[in-house]
């Protein structure tokens, strides 16, 4: 597999592994819509060839993310279709937010953890609901969104709860298709961090993934979290690609 098709295969099993509550397929594009919960998952995905008019697709798109009180949000990855879309939407008004890194890395460098106080589950877990949204500051309104989009993810996933004397102090999510596990929603309280708990978690979440099939992982972290960035470097990490998003605020596209 070439280096290409390997990263736009990465980019599909992101849109699988996070899912949102429904998928619009327009022309092309992936339309996806979770109520506002992440960016990823209420987002225009463009990777795929499009042969309307660009200008009155955009337009479409602007107007059905407005029925759904959404702002319009486009994906820009390097697979973007057509390739000119990015500084097309920068005229029409849209600004960059998000540059995010996407990494990748072979199992077979990982290290085996030496923490393994976690807990490991295949089904949602409330528990590690509370847990996940009391670490990262989720608002009591998203909660039932969150856990309605992990339903719907179809491939192997699971949970992982790291603990410290008997309270979680990390949480994540590892998702496994075609050989890859990704990581999702990995968070460590914010007075446990720089201890390693982190790296720990992530170890036995990788560990869990090779013994499920799994012979790669890959993560997308943004370029501003640098301590993100260490940590995952540490562990084996490395960039192959990088995206970011076009947004336009709601009363722009009236």
């Amino acid at each position: 597999m070439d280096l290409l098709t390997n990263k736009k295969m990465i980019e599909e099993l992101s849109l699988n592994h996070w899912q949102p509550l429904s998928t619009l397929l327009y022309d092309g594009w992936i339309l996806r819509f979770a109520k506002g919960y992440t960016k990823r998952a209420n987002s225009i995905n463009p990777i795929y060839s499009s042969t309307l008019d660009l200008n009155r697709k955009i337009k479409e798109c602007e107007n059905i993310y407005a029925r759904n009180d959404l702002r319009p949000t486009f994906k820009i990855t390097p697979f973007v279709n057509p390739a000119n879309l990015d500084g097309i939407l920068q005229e029409q008004g849209y600004f960059l937010i998000d540059y995010t890194s996407v990494q990748t890395v072979d199992l077979n460098e990982i290290k085996e953890p030496i923490l393994n106080s976690v807990k490991l589950d295949e089904n949602i877990d409330l528990n590690w609901i509370e847990d996940f949204c009391r670490l990262n500051h989720i608002e009591e309104k998203n909660k039932n969104t969150m856990i309605q989009m992990l339903s719907n993810i179809s491939t192997r996933k699971c949970i992982i709860s790291l603990y410290h004397e008997d309270q979680v102090v990390a949480c994540g999510l590892g998702v496994i298709e075609r050989e890859y596990i990704g990581l999702y929603d990995i968070v460590t309280h914010m007075n446990y961090r720089n201890h390693g708990y982190g790296e720990q978690l992530i170890l036995n979440l990788l560990k869990w993934g090779k013994e499920n099939g799994a012979k790669y992982s890959y993560l997308a972290v943004l370029l501003n979290n640098k301590p993100a960035l260490r940590l995952y470097s540490k562990i084996g990490f490395s960039e192959i690609y990088q995206y970011w998003y076009r947004v336009k605020e709601k009363g722009e596209f009236s």
